[in-house]
């Protein structure tokens, strides 16, 4: 698999692949993420290909004082190979070139797949509640 910065073209095969994966949900228009997304460290929006065909992608960013990871995906025939853990390693590296101390990622309840693949790579579930509110309502 080869990672690349996310090009406008790809966004299709983007939402197609989050589709795919189940990471979509009715009150977050995914073209809509991607378009906010190219307007904060678009160069944090990664895509892996093999064949010329995207299947796995992360949107990534560091806010000064946390880092974080959004959308990560690896189509489900793709799985198992080692893809998801390459793009988390060079999203890690990224953010620690940025002088990023801790990266953290919400997983929604009852999705043990996503936590078993983060607790095989290296993290651990940290006693917190997420909270949050809707700005813009897409």
């Amino acid at each position: 698999m080869q990672l690349r910065v996310y090009a406008p073209a790809d966004e299709a095969a983007v939402v197609e692949l989050w589709q795919r994966c189940g990471l979509t949900r009715d009150w977050n228009d995914p073209r809509k993420d991607i378009q906010r997304k190219l307007t904060t460290q678009p160069e944090l929006f990664l895509v892996g290909e093999i064949d010329q065909r995207i299947v796995a992608s992360a949107m990534a960013g560091y806010d000064g004082h946390r880092g974080w990871v959004n959308y990560l995906a690896v189509a489900p025939e793709a799985r198992g190979k080692g893809y998801g853990r390459l793009l988390m390693r060079y999203i890690e590296e990224a953010l620690r070139a940025r002088g990023c101390p801790k990266l953290n990622i919400q997983v929604r309840a009852g999705n043990d797949e996503a936590i078993r693949f983060y607790e095989k790579i290296g993290y651990a579930t940290e006693a917190r509640v997420s909270l949050g509110r809707r700005l813009i309502e897409d």
